[in-house]
């Protein structure tokens, strides 16, 4: 039996310069990236693993340095007891000033060159490993797999291939039956950053730490096995924080402290580890103040973003009155003619007195 332990995506040096929090946030996240990188290591020394796979996207070759770099080495010399193999991606891609050929590597790393499918044996191990790394950001046509080499089928046999399982990409498109056709026992893959598993013996890792507020979900490594000709693997979650796109609906009887304690008491992920981007819905009564809600609870959250897209409650008697004589009170006066009861019919008429009275303004 073999144990591998994938990965990919990292993206270690990321300046988070695309996300919402402040600098400060984006330092401790990019911090935490080089925290967990570590710690993927080391679970794989303690895990005694076989292989460790890093699928593309390690760095981020614009901001990296050759400290970085030596950073990384480090880091994976450290593991001396585990195969390390490392096919690079798009944003790491193998090119002419790599930072991947500035250092020398310990004897446990292998990485993957560029001109085409190359395999590396481990016979102590009965396992082929193959691989292959970017040469630049993008690759628009994939011809790799039409000379793809004969593989032992008494051997392990593994690829690991950063690329796009998709019909037409400019990131190596690759699909699922051309995978499937090259009779791999594990095809590890890297560069889609949301954790998949498309077959019994084909998987995206995914990102290990998500890295904005489009990645929800959980994150990790995938662990495997391969014994007897027979592949396993899991999900194992690995990720430091999460981020939470969350709805919470109000009405117009909540007053502040019960919108207070309805954002406190969500019971999702953890509050003081986690990121959060809450938006709220509904009505509000026209003379509660929303701006500045977040700073009444930074010390329930790690952090806390409110998008406030709630409707104010109005008064529609006294509106009505006050402008009967233009088309708002017309509308008001159309529109109460409809059950309000209605959802549909309230919204319609709130969504339109929101519009008309901006307009006045």
């Amino acid at each position: 039996m073999i144990k591998f332990i994938h990965t990919g995506d990292l993206h270690l040096g990321l300046q988070f310069k695309s996300v919402s929090f402040d600098k400060n946030k984006a330092l401790d996240r990019r911090r935490e990236l080089w925290s967990t990188f570590q710690k993927i290591v080391d679970y794989s020394i303690n895990e005694k693993a076989d292989f460790l796979f890093i699928v593309g996207d390690l760095f981020e070759s614009e901001y990296f340095t050759i400290g970085d770099i030596k950073r990384v080495r480090d880091i994976l010399s450290s593991a001396e007891d585990v195969n390390i193999l490392i096919a690079a991606g798009n944003h790491d891609y193998r090119g002419n000033k790599s930072l991947y050929d500035r250092v020398e590597w310990s004897k446990n790393v292998t990485i993957f060159n560029t001109n085409c499918i190359e395999n590396k044996v481990f016979p102590e191990l009965n396992t082929s490993i193959y691989g292959y790394s970017w040469d630049r950001v993008e690759i628009k046509e994939n011809k790799l797999f039409d000379d793809f080499p004969i593989i032992d089928k008494s051997m392990n046999n593994i690829l690991l291939i950063h690329g796009d399982v998709s019909r037409e990409s400019n990131y190596l498109p690759m699909s699922i039956n051309s995978l499937v056709n090259l009779n791999m026992d594990y095809i590890a893959l890297g560069h889609i950053h949301k954790p998949n598993i498309l077959t019994d013996n084909i998987a995206y890792c995914g990102c290990p730490e998500p890295l904005d507020f489009g990645e929800t979900g959980e994150r990790g490594i995938i662990v495997g096995t391969i014994k007897d000709k027979t592949t396993r693997i899991n999900l194992v979650p690995f990720s430091k924080r999460c981020f939470h796109n969350i709805s919470i609906e109000i009405n117009e009887n909540f007053n502040y402290q019960e919108i207070i304690n309805k954002i406190k008491n969500l019971n999702v992920g953890s509050r003081l580890n986690d990121l959060y981007r809450i938006r709220l819905k509904g009505y509000v009564q026209k003379d509660i103040n929303l701006e500045n809600i977040h700073k009444d609870l930074e010390d329930v959250f790690y952090y806390l973003e409110i998008v406030n897209e709630t409707i104010p409650d109005y008064d529609l008697t006294l509106l009505k009155e006050s402008n009967k004589s233009n088309i708002i009170g017309l509308f008001i006066e159309s529109m109460m003619n409809e059950d309000l009861n209605e959802q549909i019919n309230k919204d319609a008429l709130y969504y339109g007195l929101e519009v008309l009275l901006k307009d006045r303004d």
